[in-house]
């Protein structure tokens, strides 16, 4: 097999850093990032050149300009991309004169970059196929290259530095615990713990201890000092996941330590006090449970101090074939069985397919069909011995959207969201609108005509439904 060409990425911002590192890598290279031209050159005197560099112009110490004469210096024909949100003159002239490949003007577009990544090797890099390599289970397999996904790794980049709470809000089965992973992984609390606990796991009268901890004799059956999630996560990032299940008791008690940093255990006298980052997640409209009585609005106000919303699979079905790749080799792995591959009506069976589990069945399925599927290539016919009756007809009209429907419609029930016809009605026809807009290229005269709607209707309710704040 052969290696990722190896690239260096040089940017004192981070999250500039993050998201290009994130998409060269996506595309099949190894990347090297550092935050500064010093850092970078240090690597190239231990003997390791890299095949290209792309780098800022305005960093602390050594800018891009002066980093560039080095590595010309130092390595002639070595092809270095200069980036700057600064595209004046001097600039530019400065870097074609130090003998840079070319300028690249921020903010840019991340396929272009790509592509300009491509033209400037010295050969040729085939682009990366379907089938990657499987993903470490530290959060990399949190990917794609929709644009809810390409924003969703912009504010990763930006948040990852600065300790707010987050809300991470989004379907069940979405990657809620990735972004977390990944937030804690870029942040300067990365060689601290990450610890996470699901909420709606841990019996009421038990959590309470799992997070808080408990003094021997605190209760019956309590022989000894329990330290809770809170302790075991000081200085680094906790996670609490479906945190809409919390008891309202514990949310009073965990309003205090956010606001404060401080608490008693179980049982205890000792104040304890520690530092973590707290980020949360709920696939459950808080909203509706505030309004419900269910959740204290403070409490959902500290948490939401950012929200990060995570797209269904179903918006971002372009990202589908690189994800069934990458679990379908993973899985492969772990089962120590060869590789398959999907064909590519396979892939357009399973781009077609309303996936209410969202990534996490897209996930189970590959596994199924590492194990299950008899040939090399998977074909549509293993999908439907696979996964009867969803996958396999996702074609048809009745099934793509009904039985969506139906599954949304339990989820909702179950959490006893209020005035569910209503917010259906809201969100069916908004969709229907979004999409005849999409396809008239947003003539709404057109729009209106081909759902059978007067003009003056559609732009009522147009304006009627951008109102209302979509609960999924």
């Amino acid at each position: 097999m052969t290696e990722p060409v190896g690239l260096w990425v040089v940017d004192d911002d981070h999250a500039v850093r993050y998201v290009l590192a994130t998409a060269l890598r996506d595309a099949g290279y190894a990347v090297e990032a550092f935050s500064n031209a010093a850092d970078a050159l240090d690597m190239l005197h231990t003997g390791t050149v890299p095949a290209l560099v792309i780098t800022d112009v305005r960093m602390p110490g050594d800018g891009g300009l002066q980093l560039l004469d080095k590595l010309k210096a130092a390595q002639p024909q070595l092809p270095v991309i200069v980036m700057s949100a600064y595209t004046d003159v001097a600039s530019t002239a400065g870097a074609f004169r130090g003998g840079a490949h070319e300028f690249l003007s921020k903010p840019f577009d991340l396929d272009e970059a790509v592509a300009l990544v491509r033209r400037a090797l010295p050969q040729p890099t085939p682009v990366a196929t379907p089938v990657i390599a499987p993903a470490a289970a530290d959060g990399s397999l949190l990917v794609g290259h929709a644009p809810a996904m390409r924003a969703l790794f912009r504010a990763i980049g930006r948040l990852a530095q600065v300790p707010l709470s987050v809300l991470v809000t989004g379907e069940t089965g979405t990657g809620k615990e990735l972004v977390a992973r990944a937030l804690h992984r870029e942040s300067p609390r990365a060689t601290r713990p990450f610890v996470a606990l699901n909420t709606a796991a841990i019996p009421s009268e038990l959590l309470e201890s799992e997070l808080f901890g408990h003094e021997a004799g605190a209760f019956t059956g309590a022989s000894k000092r329990h330290i809770g999630r809170f302790e075991q996560a000081d200085g680094g990032t906790l996670f609490l996941d479906e945190i809409g299940d919390m008891p309202a008791a514990l949310q009073t008690r965990l309003l205090r330590v956010l606001a404060e940093g401080e608490f008693y255990r179980v049982g205890g006298r000792e104040l304890i006090r520690v530092d973590v980052r707290l980020i949360a997640a709920t696939h459950q409209p808080l909203e509706a449970l505030v309004d419900a009585g269910r959740f204290r609005a403070d409490l959902l106000h500290r948490l939401n101090v950012v929200r990060l919303p995570l797209p269904p699979l179903r918006e971002r079905s372009e990202d589908i074939p690189e994800l069934a790749a990458r679990f379908l080799a993973h899985a492969a792995q772990r089962l120590q069985l060869p590789v398959k591959q999907f064909s590519n009506a396979a892939f357009e069976r399973l781009q077609a397919h309303a996936w209410p589990g969202n990534v996490r069945e897209l996930e189970n399925l590959c596994w199924r069909l590492a194990a299950l599927a008899p040939g090399d290539s998977i074909g549509v016919q293993d999908l439907a011995d696979t996964l009867p009756g969803a996958v396999a007809h996702a074609g048809n009209v009745a099934v793509s959207w009904t039985q969506p429907l139906s599954t949304w419609a339990q989820q909702q029930l179950r959490q006893h969201t209020p005035e569910l016809h209503a917010l259906a009605k809201a969100q069916f026809e908004q969709a229907l609108l979004d999409a005849a807009l999409a396809h008239c290229d947003g003539h709404r005269g057109d729009a209106a005509q081909a759902l059978g709607l007067g003009r003056n209707t559609i732009t009522r309710k147009l304006g009627s439904s951008r109102k209302q704040a979509p609960i999924s």
